[in-house]
């Protein structure tokens, strides 16, 4: 749960307060002239509606702004240029948005009050599409009109364009009012939206940011031709002026109504009798989201009985019988409050901001990475500016831009440390990489611990039982300075950290023990080689089978096999020649951890379903991690790769999935949802025996 605000403050506002809210409402002033009257947001909606609520609070607790400071209150934005304004019959408002089930539950209660109910209300949901609204006028059946939005009031005339819009049906089936005034959503889907963008960029044009921008920047566009040229959908789901037709008593009559008249609606639609069920349709709704076919940020609820909307009326804005319960944002705003420095296994040094607490995406996140101090020197980020910021999946989030114009006078720069803050070694960059890096190396006690960690973590060598907290004392005591360290431990060594029994301590070293009897593919993972993950370790122990003949192979020997190529070949050959590393292996062999070999492959390489295939993955596998699919590729005799080439016969797509898509569609090269890849995985392993 968020912080609760403190109670309202009764006089004037600080001057801090003031100054904030008056940069905020300056800054929703331009996103809505930006939005709405160039179809060019600067921001996602979750910023955008961040900052709106940000600015509500402010009110809240401090009652007298709200004179002060007046609260942006458009409904969209007065005509563009090169489109001749036209007043709507009726007005085109805004939705209010709720972000949680307690705020949906307070708008049903608010509804069942005004209607002076205490027995359900039904709503019809339908998904938020996420494009730009439009108003159709229809004339004894005849199309006759298309107006935007524009301010609510106004909107600009695009008839033109819209009447070489395949989903818009220039005549309505009758029976048909001698006028109607319908509202809807034009879109671009999914797919559409990825071609679109596949053939701009092929042309040397500039690309979309999102869908919604490709919709607005083309259905405005003063050459119908272009339009056309466009793959522009069209959903209604609205009723605005009706003369001499028959007024559907509900939503759920309107939408069939619709229907009958030949006018796309959306299928996900549905009446839900009161508000528990409309909160399992929006729950269900946003874990089917990624599978639409097109983009969506909520589900818009509608009282069914439309008598009942008329009764509760609408303010300047918005309908009081209508609300959009947006999902959890996948972008918010922040306050930097300082920026530490975070040093990786690999001596990576990591700028981290610490943030004001905010939610997203449903945890409450307080720090975000800057990657490097070139992302930081890039995007300008200073200690005191709001930053948006995102969080994909379970990864940690991320800054992805500065908000300039909320930007007080008195932020702080944020400059690259020369020593490491951890051990005080010099800093220095790396190759080709543009981090800055510990040259501490194991001596770095944040290095160390780091390496210890991935060493004897499941993956790797897999020490059950030892976990961070007793790396740390082990490392914090000295008696742990490098890998080779853990096989000297004894029991009495272990007793004497804290919270460490006898029996703890026998199981330790026996855990400890157990992991002398490795393969050489996890013994490469555990070393924590640059660039060699589960694949590339299989790989090598592929080709070389023994540690000494891997130790002695050139970079040619390792360049030279498919899917390591010339980066991973140079990070494998200057681990092995470091003195220090060569000598903590001499260390572990020593010790009695002598990698074995991996089992004779069951037959020729050609043998196997997928020799000769070439798969790259993108986005976030549901099933089994990405390591596991990429190693259970290679073991069918396949190869796996980092980039989309021609070279390439399979793209592997996960949830939200990166750029690879796109490549990948303008080369015609096939791509596979997860579930088609997990089936091919398991025909080709039964066919292999494997299963």
């Amino acid at each position: 749960m968020v912080e609760k605000a403190p109670p309202p403050a009764g006089g004037t506002p600080p001057p801090e307060i003031l100054a904030r809210a008056r940069a905020v409402a300056t800054e929703l002033a331009e996103l809505d002239r930006r939005y709405h009257g160039e179809d060019a947001p600067e921001v996602s909606d979750d910023v955008y509606d961040a900052l709106r609520r940000e600015l509500e609070d402010l009110h809240v607790r401090h009652p007298t702004l709200a004179d002060l400071v007046p609260f942006p209150n458009l409904v969209g934005a007065p005509p563009a240029r090169g489109f001749r304004p036209a007043r709507h019959r009726t007005p085109m408002r805004s939705l209010d948005d709720v972000f949680d089930a307690e705020a949906f539950r307070a708008f049903d209660l608010r509804v069942r009050q005004r209607l002076g109910r205490s027995e359900p209300v039904a709503y019809v949901a339908e998904p938020k599409l996420d494009g730009l609204a439009l108003s159709l006028t229809y004339e004894n059946g005849e199309l006759t009109r298309a107006l935007t939005r524009g301010d609510g009031a106004t909107g600009e005339d695009v008839s033109a364009n819209v009447r070489l819009l395949r989903t818009v049906p220039a005549r309505l089936r009758a029976p048909a009012p001698r006028l109607v005034e319908i509202r809807g959503e034009v879109y671009i889907a999914r797919e559409d939206f990825a071609r679109l963008n596949a053939a701009m960029r092929a042309r040397g044009e500039k690309v979309f940011a999102n869908p919604r921008n490709a919709a607005a920047g083309s259905l405005r566009q003063l050459d119908p031709a272009v339009t056309a040229s466009r793959p522009l959908s069209f959903c209604a789901y609205a009723l605005g002026a009706l003369e001499e037709g028959d007024d559907p008593a509900t939503e759920t009559e309107l939408l069939a109504l619709l229907d009958r008249w030949g006018l796309p609606v959306v299928p996900e639609a549905s009446r839900q009798a009161d508000v528990e069920e409309a909160l399992v349709y929006h729950d269900d709704l946003g874990r089917r989201r990624e599978s639409l076919p097109y983009e969506i940020d909520g589900a818009v609820f509608k009282v069914d009985d439309r008598d009942a909307q008329r009764r509760l009326g609408e303010t300047a804005r918005a309908p009081r019988w209508a609300v959009a319960y947006k999902f959890p944002a996948r972008e918010r705003t922040s306050r930097v409050r300082a920026v530490d420095v975070q040093v990786g296994r690999s001596g990576a040094l990591t700028p981290v901001a610490r943030l004001d607490p905010v939610e997203l995406n449903g945890a409450i996140v307080r720090n975000a990475t800057l990657h490097n101090f070139d992302e930081v020197a890039r995007k300008d980020v200073r200690v005191g500016d709001t930053v948006v910021v995102r969080r994909a999946g379970d990864v940690i989030p991320e800054i992805v831009s500065v908000l300039l114009p909320l930007r007080p006078p008195d932020t702080r720069a944020v400059v690259p440390p020369e020593r490491c803050p951890a051990c005080g070694s010099a800093v220095r960059p790396r190759g080709e990489t543009r981090g800055l890096y510990c040259t501490g190396g194991w001596h770095c006690p944040a290095q160390l611990r780091e390496t210890l960690r991935h060493f004897v973590s499941r993956h790797a060598l897999d020490v059950d039982g030892l976990g961070p907290r007793l790396l740390d004392q082990l490392v914090r005591s000295g008696r742990v300075r490098t890998p080779a360290d853990l096989y000297r431990l004894r029991a009495e060594d272990l007793e004497a950290l804290e919270r460490v029994g006898p029996v703890l301590a026998e199981k330790l070293i026996a855990a400890l023990d157990r992991s002398r009897r490795t393969t050489l593919e996890r013994f490469l993972i555990a070393l924590g080689i640059p660039e060699v993950g589960a694949v590339t370790a299989r790989l090598l122990a592929r080709r070389f089978r023994t540690l000494d003949a891997l130790m002695a192979a050139g970079v040619e020997d390792l360049a030279a096999i498919a899917g390591i190529g010339p980066v991973g070949a140079a990070a494998v050959r200057d681990f092995f020649a470091d003195p220090g590393n060569r000598a903590v292996l001499e260390d572990l062999r020593a010790l009695g951890l002598v990698p074995a070999p991996p089992p004779e492959e069951a037959g020729p390489e050609g043998a196997r379903p997928w020799s000769g295939r070439r798969f790259v993955f993108t986005g976030r596998l549901s099933a089994f991690g990405r390591e596991e699919a990429q190693a259970r590729v290679l073991a069918l005799g396949g190869t796996v790769g980092d980039r989309v080439t021609r070279a390439t016969d399979y793209v592997v797509a996960g949830a939200d999935p990166g750029s690879k898509i796109d490549e990948a569609r303008r080369l015609g090269i096939r791509t596979l949802e997860e579930e088609e890849f997990r089936l091919m995985l398991a025909q080709a392993e039964k066919e292999s025996g494997a299963i």
